[in-house]
């Protein structure tokens, strides 16, 4: 049965809008369009920053209190309104409906936490006494807000990682033009509702949809955009980096995980852990568990567990509650991936389980024996596609892990914890997760990576801090 198709408006100019020519919004399950999104201009883009220049004023005015009002409010509709949100994601994304719940479970704690940490981001007195001849001045430092924000944001979680840029800006008193993914724009289109209904001043937030590289190339090098936060891909981040020039940026990359698993390991926890790790939202994950390592006196048992719970897993209908994977985010992507599968066999590598796709969908797939110069092995795959291979010693678990122009996160599994303090201090990533896959992460914890993972940290506080400046006051109180 088809669905109803809707026509929706972005919020530009502190109004919804809409405009003369409509981008698909599909669903990549049966590829039925679901809706139309306007195309943004250049036009629309200027106009969004002589918006967000009015928005910024207007949010730096407002009160610790009223900013710590509107994210309660925010987060009371989207509890209301949970399963519109949840039913918003499993339409327009990869994502099944457990992995919805989930999501939007996290956008609520996203904003709770920038409410909890709004109270918390404070300033600290400077000791200028402590320098001879500046025994009669005092001082301390503040935080303001930087100004206008640029949000980028990908299709993987279409409604926590727009919170993740909304919120922190918000709650330190910017304004914020968000671009979302042109496949998810959706969810970024609720999220505004949920603002604006919660109080929301409507100048502080701008909502562009349509295609970035059309709408992003003003704003990027325009001297009001004060920030930027991007989550997508190396090479597209490289090109706002370069466009935007002298601006405080924080970037999240990608990465194409490693997970370590020693002989001392807990084999069954291990292999659930990389399985999910793997698999969940179809391997369109920066953290998704893409290489792993296993020591080679357990190697065997490993992967014939990994195997057997990989085959257990039920690809199918994301609305179904019984399913564990769905389709990725389109065929063409399923096709790029089946293509890096393609080229790592005809290097060599083989085929464990999976591989065959139909549409969108693409079997959970394990390969071995891949040898480095593959692209899959190169760079990130972000499909549900993991490569398995053994080592001898430690020096080579650490070198292979290394092996990479990435280093977002990484997992290790061991009982012993010499072995797990030398793997943390020689591994180079942002973080390691001990007897976890790669795939953890929670909203409050620093989050990013080194290399071509990324650049600065984000998380509600950390990226809190990033969107204020400081300012330092001093005060000469001799007569």
């Amino acid at each position: 049965m088809s669905i109803q198709t809707v026509f929706e408006k972005m919020f530009v100019n502190g109004e919804w809008v809409d405009t003369k020519q409509y981008t698909e919004v599909c669903n990549p399950e049966t590829n039925e369009i679901i809706a139309y999104v306007p195309k943004a201009t250049k036009e629309d883009a200027y106009q969004a920053i002589d918006s967000a220049m009015e928005g910024a004023s207007i949010s730096a005015q407002l009160p610790l209190h009223e900013r710590v009002r509107i994210l309660k409010n925010t987060t009371s509709y989207i509890n209301n309104h949970f399963e519109q949100f949840v039913h918003t994601i499993v339409q327009e994304s990869s994502k099944t409906i457990r992995e919805a719940r989930k999501e939007v479970k996290r956008c609520i704690n996203t904003l709770t936490l920038c409410a909890e940490e709004a109270k918390r981001l404070e300033g600290e007195t400077i000791s200028f006494a402590q320098v001879e001849g500046h025994e009669e001045r005092i001082g301390y430092k503040y935080r303001f807000p930087i100004g206008i924000v640029l949000a980028i944001t990908p299709f993987n979680d279409p409604l926590n990682l727009v919170a993740h840029k909304m919120g922190p800006a918000i709650a330190t008193g910017n304004a914020i033009i968000i671009k979302p993914s042109t496949l998810t724009p959706l969810s970024t289109l609720r999220l505004t509702e949920a603002f604006l209904k919660s109080g929301l001043p409507p100048h502080v937030v701008t909502v562009l949809t349509g295609d970035g590289a059309e709408i992003c190339p003003p704003i990027l090098e325009h001297n009001a955009i004060s920030f930027i936060s991007f989550t997508g891909g190396y090479k597209t981040g490289k090109k706002i980096f370069s466009a935007a020039g002298i601006k405080k940026t924080v970037m999240e990359l990608g990465s194409n995980s490693p997970t370590i698993i020693f002989d001392d390991a807990n084999i069954s926890k291990a292999v659930h852990d990389t399985v999910q790790g793997a698999f969940s939202v179809a391997g369109q994950n920066c953290l998704s568990v893409q290489r792993i390592y296993v020591m080679s006196s357990i190697y065997q048992t490993f992967l014939n567990q990994f195997i057997t719970e990989t085959k257990n897993l039920k690809v199918g209908s994301k609305k179904l509650e019984s399913t564990d994977m769905g389709p990725m985010i389109t065929e063409k992507e399923a096709i790029r991936v089946e293509s890096w599968i393609r080229d790592a066999v005809e290097r060599g590598g083989s085929i464990l389980y999976g591989g065959k796709r139909e549409g969108a969908f693409l079997e959970p797939t394990v390969l071995t024996d891949v040898p480095s110069e593959a692209i899959i092995t190169q760079e990130e795959v972000f499909g549900p596609v993991v490569l398995i291979e053994s080592f001898e010693t430690f020096s080579e678990a650490i070198e292979k892990a290394n092996h990479t122009k990435y280093g977002l996160q990484a997992g290790v599994f061991t009982s012993n914890i010499q072995r797990a303090l030398l793997a943390i201090k020689q591994l180079d990533v942002g973080a390691v997760m001990i007897n976890d896959s790669s795939d953890v992460r929670i909203d409050s914890m620093p989050f990013g990576g080194v290399k071509h993972s990324g650049i600065g940290r984000e998380g509600v506080r950390y990226s809190m801090e990033a969107m204020t400046e400081w300012k330092v006051v001093a005060f000469q109180t001799k007569e």
